[in-house]
């Protein structure tokens, strides 16, 4: 398949990660198979920066996540806490009031990945726990092979998940084993998640996994992304909001993307047995152009 070499989309100097766009396909890989994929300051970082850049370029029409090593995701590193410029400061009242500040930014990068313009599909192999699994529960379809857990890890640290998982999973998985998996800290086998609906499906390898992601993503690119952007809206608002209001705004929804141009080359496609050819989202453009930085005269 062509590789798309976009300057606008590719990122160079990622250490955390690698980006690929392929045929409309973005591909992120987590990329320290060393450090078991844990997530540090730099992660942060240049997960904003990837996510920020896919937002604006409207190229992409699916997001693939998968990982490398062992693990898909063993959490948070733990030398982060130990870090002075990062870990809370719990002995005043003022420091641990500034924890929910700090806490929204990392919050914020999450918020973006189902956020997205476009359905992410992720690919989990080995441990997915902590971190991890409040990365994997914003995607809209979560993959895994046989060999892989899913673990809310903090509670066995001395804390409580506190990066999503506890709000999104009960919207995915029966209320009682969210409960159960956040008192005890136990792992959940590829199986079981599956059997609760927090993975659509188990396949025997991490490669056949990475595989049945990719294949879904190009099925998902084949069709005109504003409508599935339109799909993934009201998905994402039926999930928290009445019938009523979201009927009510699926109408708002469909008024804003009806393309009688999409629909004819669909059903032309379709009976021609070809891909169809639909636009790509349009970029977005900054409000405002950036501010000089400190000591530029120009």
């Amino acid at each position: 398949m062509p590789h798309t070499s976009d300057d606008t989309l590719l990122t160079a100097g990622l250490s955390s990660f690698r980006l690929d766009l392929v045929d409309h396909i973005a591909h992120l890989v987590l990329n320290r198979p060393d450090a078991f994929n844990t997530l540090n300051p730099r992660f942060w970082q240049e997960l904003d920066l990837v996510l920020d850049t896919l937002q604006r370029s409207g190229q992409s029409r699916a997001l693939v996540i998968s990982s490398t090593g062992k693990h898909f995701c063993a959490g948070m590193a733990l030398d982060t806490f130990a870090d002075p410029a990062f870990a809370p400061n719990d002995r005043t009242p003022e420091g641990r009031a500034a924890i929910i500040d700090t806490l929204a930014q990392l919050q914020s990068t999450f918020n973006k990945i189902e956020a997205l313009r476009m359905p992410v599909i992720c690919a989990i192999q080995g441990a997915c726990v902590g971190g991890g699994l409040d990365l994997v529960a914003t995607a809209c379809i979560r993959y895994a092979s046989a060999e892989s857990f899913f673990c809310v890890q903090e509670i066995n640290i001395g804390m409580t998940a506190d990066l999503g998982s506890l709000q999104r999973l009960p919207k995915l998985m029966p209320l009682g084993i969210v409960k159960e998996l956040a008192y005890t800290g136990r792992r959940m086998t590829a199986q079981e998640a599956a059997s609760h609906g927090l993975v659509n499906a188990v396949y025997d390898t991490p490669e056949a996994t990475v595989t049945a992601a990719l294949a879904c993503a190009r099925e998902i690119a084949a069709k005109p992304p504003v409508a599935i952007w339109g799909s993934k809206q009201v998905i994402n608002y039926a999930r928290d909001h009445s019938v009523s209001d979201s009927l009510q705004q699926m109408g708002w929804v469909q008024s804003g993307i009806w393309s009688n141009r999409h629909v004819m080359e669909a059903v032309s496609a379709m009976q021609a047995k070809r891909a169809g050819d639909f636009p790509a989202l349009e970029p977005l453009q900054a409000f405002a152009p950036a501010l000089p930085q400190a000591g530029d005269r120009s």
